[in-house]
């Protein structure tokens, strides 16, 4: 065992079992560790290169390749890079906005390399280099809960040579609880994402351009601070455990759309375009006096802010005051990560030492869904019925994931604790 090398790690791991043999007891070589880990790192930089539709496949690789122990930290690193991705990967393309619109041309190959063609070709090059390290470093790897070796990844031995504890029964409440409180997660940060241009237009009567660039700094700031959590929830999951910490999540999040809820007296800037006399509600004196020194030209060339007339809550709807907006964000940028990553870690554990593709493609689409109907939901009562509705409608949703998480709370145990393969 001691001298498997790089050919031994392309076959099936320990070659064909013979009939009642225990892949539970073959302990793991120092080769076929830093193989495993090499694969695993690999899997970091598709994550961190190009995570859209690999996710599921990313996600069933580490949980079949690492041991209980590793899953939390693989898996808040899988998330960590995956973040990185999407931070870093709008700074390329704005560095590349300094090369032109004409750019440089290579007559050879009539190739223009430009501000709007060289972000393409960096990611064309990046893809190359990613399928060129999976090819020559990423090997099939498994072990098991407690990080001994197993078969490859792929591989399903017959039922008469697999361990006892793989024909225990996956706890299917456990999977279906985990894919809606994964699918609520997501839910609430798709619909935070799409508010948060038309409520800061509406409430602090900022411009288009405004609210995009201010809203994109904010959800940057996020992004940043998601990597930070996904670092800590690593430390702190170890403490306290994974169920603990997506409950936390949960509370904190309830938090942040709590604090999100209008309240005071004071109401927002109406649009005056949509109004048929020379009376603006809730502008002061100086606002006024502005409005009637300008011109009619200047007028019309100015696009209207404020909160639109024809959205009626917005005359008697309060602010939800910048410092709120603030404080629910990163109340979010906290509870969001943590969530996400404990989240499918715990679902993965829950599924156990059996292939988890399948499992996982159903975890993906259930996100998939979520970041579709979140902004479909969000937008339809935002419009129509106003913030203090929508945030409301958002707690009691989160309320409702909580007593769920609750109420499944003890069933959320990997496969081998709950078979009592491993003590938890």
């Amino acid at each position: 065992m001691a001298g498997l090398g790089t050919e031994a790690e392309r076959e099936p791991l320990l070659g064909h079992l013979r009939a009642g043999s225990r892949e539970w007891d073959v302990t793991e070589t120092e080769e076929h560790y830093k193989s495993r880990w090499r694969s695993i790192r690999v899997l970091y930089l598709t994550m961190f290169l190009s995570s859209v539709g690999n996710v599921a496949v990313v996600r069933s690789y580490i949980a079949g390749a690492t041991s209980l122990e590793e899953r939390t930290g693989s898996m808040a690193n899988t998330s960590t890079c995956q973040a990185l991705g999407f931070i870093l990967g709008p700074v390329f393309q704005t560095c590349f906005v300094l090369i032109g619109e004409k750019g440089v041309t290579w007559d050879t190959i009539k190739l223009q390399i430009n501000m709007y063609t060289a972000p393409v070709l960096l990611g064309a090059v990046l893809g190359i280099l990613n399928i060129i390290l999976i090819i020559t470093i990423l090997r099939e790897h498994r072990v098991n809960d407690s990080g001994q070796q197993c078969k490859n990844t792929n591989f399903e031995e017959a039922s008469t040579d697999e361990p006892h504890i793989l024909q225990r029964n996956i706890d299917q409440v456990a999977v279906v609880a985990t894919n809606v409180l994964f699918f609520v997660v997501l839910f609430i940060f798709a619909l935070f994402e799409t508010i948060l241009t038309p409520l800061t237009m509406d409430m602090y009567g900022w411009t288009q351009e405004q609210a995009v660039l201010y809203g994109g700094i904010i959800l940057a700031v996020l992004g940043v601070e998601a990597v930070v959590i996904f670092m800590g929830v690593k430390l702190l999951s170890k403490t306290i455990g994974e169920r603990a910490v997506l409950l936390g999540g949960l509370t904190v999040v309830l938090a942040g759309f709590l604090i999100l809820l209008p309240w005071g007296s004071q109401l927002p800037k109406i649009q005056w375009e949509d109004l048929h006399n020379n009376s603006v509600p809730n502008t002061t004196f100086g606002e006024t006096i502005i409005g009637l020194w300008k011109s009619a030209s200047e007028r019309e060339n100015e696009p209207p802010t404020g909160c639109p007339v024809e959205q009626a809550w917005c005359l008697y709807t309060p602010v939800i005051h910048l410092a709120q907006l603030l404080t629910s964000a990163g109340l979010l940028g906290i509870g969001y990560p943590a969530c996400n990553v404990m989240s499918y870690t715990l679902y993965s554990k829950i599924i156990g030492p059996r292939p988890q593709g399948v499992y996982m493609g159903w975890l993906t689409a259930s996100g998939s869904g979520a970041r579709i109907l979140g902004p479909v939901f969000i937008s339809h009562v935002y419009t129509y019925l106003g913030p203090r509705w929508a945030f409301s409608l958002v707690c009691g949703i989160v309320v409702l994931t909580i007593t769920l998480l609750g109420v499944v709370y003890k069933r959320l145990v990997a496969f081998s604790v709950r078979h009592g393969g491993i003590q938890e």
